[in-house]
């Protein structure tokens, strides 16, 4: 197995003559094209990761996290992880390094990474910290403002959690390569050389879902993922392409998944 990439702090220089940000917290802004993929890697220090435009995808060793513009993903320090552009981004990351992080009284509620719901607020903390006429004292406040707000904001909805299980794993990445597809689970564990009682018993020991479940959570994603990149996409034409029979079925599943209709989750109702 090869190594895996541990990356530096990013480029500091550059980081220092463009942004004002306290000792600990470092600020990169950087775009990048939609087909783009950032290998597997981990770095030493947390990063809240944010896409003022644009979507992407973060899958860690837990699963994977859909990532749209009114989201952001908070990765902990020396966590691998990957991330796919689902479209043009305009990524802002905040790295914290781990002496001044543990500072915070709820430091532990950020040892495991998770998707964070970005609010209006949020929002323009995120954006106003690259403000490069900031002063030490706003950027100080804007970071506190950040802090507070992340802690208010872990959402689960656009997560599509992934066995570790050799066999399983596989069986998962098959669906997930065509969410949109009708896969039955006895010709999926052919495929991956076991049982459908095995594969249904792994699922759901592994992630706490059934295999049914698991499934509709992975076709879920992939209408938010087409939510977020299409906007001239129907809610009607989202339920054809997924399978369910009717735009009814199709909100009553969303809904499940994510707590919201899919005209809600787009911000269009």
């Amino acid at each position: 197995m090869l190594p895996m990439t541990v990356l530096e702090t990013p480029i500091l220089r550059e980081v220092r003559s463009n942004h004002r940000s306290p000792a600990g917290v470092h600020l990169v802004a950087r775009d990048y094209p939609k087909g783009l993929r950032i290998d597997p890697h981990l770095h030493r220090e947390a990063q809240l990761v944010y896409a003022a435009k644009g979507t992407m995808q973060v899958t860690t060793p837990k699963g994977r996290w859909l990532v749209p513009p009114d989201r952001a993903v908070w990765i902990p320090a020396g966590l691998e992880h990957a991330i796919d552009l689902l479209a043009d981004i305009e990524m802002r990351t905040l790295y914290f390094d781990l002496p001044w992080l543990k500072q915070e009284k709820r430091y532990q509620g950020l040892t495991k990474e998770f998707v964070v719901r970005v609010s209006p607020l949020l929002h323009q903390a995120i954006l106003a910290l690259f403000d490069a006429r900031n002063t030490a004292e706003r950027t100080e406040l804007l970071v506190r403002l950040l802090m507070l707000e992340l802690h208010q904001a872990e959402d689960s909805a656009t997560f599509v959690p992934l066995p570790r299980e050799p066999r399983c794993r596989r069986a998962a990445m098959i669906v997930l390569d065509d969410p949109t597809g009708l896969h039955d689970i006895d010709a999926l564990a052919r495929d991956v050389g076991t049982s459908a009682r095995t594969l249904s018993r792994l699922f759901s020991s592994e992630i706490q879902l059934s295999f049914k479940s698991w499934c509709q959570r992975a076709r879920i994603a992939a209408a938010i993922e087409r939510l977020s990149t299409d906007a001239n996409v129907s809610v009607k034409q989202l339920a054809a392409q997924l399978g369910y029979a009717s735009v009814p079925a199709f909100s009553a599943a969303f809904r499940q998944v994510t707590g919201r209709t899919p005209t809600e989750f787009a911000g269009k109702g």
